[in-house]
């Protein structure tokens, strides 16, 4: 009987821990399989990464040393884990971006669970040969812990994970090297490179084979499978999205595709946390242009962005310079009209050429954005008239300044992507302009380090002029955007502090007025904790 009630505490054992090895190993896929931004994730959420109700764990453990058989013990034991996995399954966190099953977490999950073979190896011999109480202890505790077990698989893992990843470099290299004609262009900067990068494919699309990492997939891993499972020998093109969390990170792809093309958007103060200033970014966004061929490679840089324009790169390749306020560039745009329906502006060229273009795009950060796309399609020997169609029939990237016409009284601007310092006054501006009853909704911004405090109370006050009415998301979150707003005598009445998204969203249908326009910016990642 009490062999039986073994196995069946081992079964129930496994049950929560299965559940919280999962959100573990999704939290650090979240943060990019880093330890050292899993760990700090951890340190931030003591309250995910233990629970109070956890605490029943006890109850068998101080059962085991009093005078009750062991078998009503055990029996208490199964109940009590049973008890854990059924709390953990009714507390699911909702996951805006679930949990993908690569081969990497595959490996990870592998080696979590081999660990946990370990100690229920390790139970079994001390209940056997010391003492049956030491069984509960040990699974109690352990059982507490999957957050640092999946810490301790991972880290076990790197070397194995290190080869792998070479292994496919190496595979990436070797499929470029076979392509000596394929033009690679790299685009970068803390916000708008992504769409530059689906701008860029869809003026070039319209003469070009062209391929581009899709999504988010701005890692050097991220570039390497795009070119492993995409790159074809018709494709003449190739466009590379680079991120960057830390210095190197765009070195390290540049080293990968040798770009003949770098495009850098805009400097911003965005993951301060792990770069730390603001110089640190420069250098680092500049990294694509540095590592440009100095005969052939072309640099495509926003001269109206002063973190760009104060960061003097040595390399001495031939760059291209766009604006919208700045004179001396090659490429400027002006008479920028917004409506509804989008907006129209005017394009003049150094050789003289001038063309009027018209997009269903919103905000002036897009107009930039689609200066780059025009840039580098001059580049490739297009004109501004042969570009004028695409740039019409280009669709907004979703959830960047995305328009979305809804039934009813309410238009939605959705921004809600990320939002950094500059985006997100551009992004109030546009709101600004609009015919209307506007509204704004935003949790604030994250991940900027020291600043952060200051950035959001600065840009509450801002949008206190453009808005009329706000609702923030998040009681504790938003304390600097609601002293922003105070501080601006923004009045109390017009604007709502909710609890969540779901409260929020219940809140803007509540105040809507005929012809609401809205604009949800940012939304917070599953890594956030209110």
């Amino acid at each position: 009987m009490l062999m039986v009630l073994f196995i069946l505490l081992l079964a129930s054992w496994i049950l929560p821990v299965t559940l919280k090895v999962k959100q573990s190993v999704h939290m650090l896929q979240l943060n990019t399989y880093r330890n050292e931004r899993y760990t700090k994730w951890m340190n931030s959420n003591r309250d995910k990464v233990f629970h109070g109700f956890e605490a029943i764990y006890l109850l068998p453990i101080i059962l085991v040393f009093m005078p009750i058989p062991s078998t009503v013990v055990f029996a208490i034991g199964i109940a009590v884990f049973i008890i854990a996995f059924l709390i953990f399954w009714k507390n699911k966190p909702t996951e805006k971006k679930k949990l993908v099953y690569t081969q990497r977490v595959q490996r990870l999950l592998a080696m979590t669970y081999i660990l946990y073979g370990l100690i229920a190896c390790a139970a079994i011999v001390l209940g056997a040969f010391v003492h049956l109480g030491i069984v509960l202890v040990l699974l109690g505790a352990t059982a507490v812990v999957p957050f640092y077990m999946v810490l301790i698989a991972n880290t076990i893992n790197l070397p194995i994970e290190a080869r792998i990843s070479q292994g496919f470099v190496n595979d990436a290299k070797r499929l470029l090297k076979a392509s000596p004609d394929l033009k690679i262009i790299g685009i970068t900067g803390s916000f708008g490179k992504t769409s530059v990068k689906h701008f860029v494919h869809a003026v070039l699309s319209t003469k070009h084979n062209v391929l581009m990492t899709p999504e988010s997939y701005n890692t050097k891993l991220g570039v390497t499978r795009t070119i492993n499972e995409h790159l074809k020998p018709y494709h003449d093109i190739f466009i590379a999205e680079m991120g960057a969390k830390q210095e190197g990170d765009i070195e390290m792809i540049c080293e990968l595709v040798n770009q003949q093309y770098g495009i850098l958007t805009a400097i911003g103060e965005q993951h301060l946390e792990t770069f730390k200033t603001l110089d640190t970014i420069k250098k680092t966004k500049h990294e694509i242009i540095e590592t440009l061929p100095e005969k052939d490679g072309v640099g495509i840089l926003n001269k109206d962005d002063q973190n760009i324009t104060s960061y003097q790169a040595k390399n001495p390749c031939r760059k291209i310079y766009y604006g919208v306020d700045a004179e001396e560039v090659d490429l400027r745009a002006s008479n920028i009209e917004f409506s509804a329906k989008g907006m129209s502006f005017t394009v003049s060229y150094k050789n003289g050429e001038v063309e009027t273009f018209k997009t269903r795009l919103l905000g002036k950060h897009n107009v930039y954005n689609l200066l780059a796309a025009i840039a580098i399609g001059l580049e490739m020997g297009m004109t501004l008239k042969q570009m004028v169609p695409a740039v019409k029939n280009i669709d907004p990237v979703p959830h960047r300044l995305e328009l979305k016409r809804k039934s009813g009284n309410i238009t939605i601007i959705d921004d809600s992507f990320n939002s950094n310092p500059v985006g997100s006054k551009m992004a109030t501006d546009v709101l600004g302009r609009m015919d209307g009853f506007r509204m704004l909704v935003t949790p604030g911004m994250i991940e900027l380090g020291d600043k952060e405090y200051e950035i959001n109370k600065e840009w509450a006050r801002y949008a206190a002029d453009h808005c009329d009415y706000i609702i923030l998301v998040g009681k504790k979150q938003t304390i600097p955007l609601q002293e922003g707003l105070k501080e601006a005598g923004y009045p109390a009445e017009q604007f709502y502090v909710a609890e969540h998204l779901q409260d929020a969203l219940k809140q803007m249908h509540t105040v809507a007025k005929p012809n609401t326009i809205v604009l949800l910016e940012n939304d917070l990642p599953d890594t956030f904790n209110e």
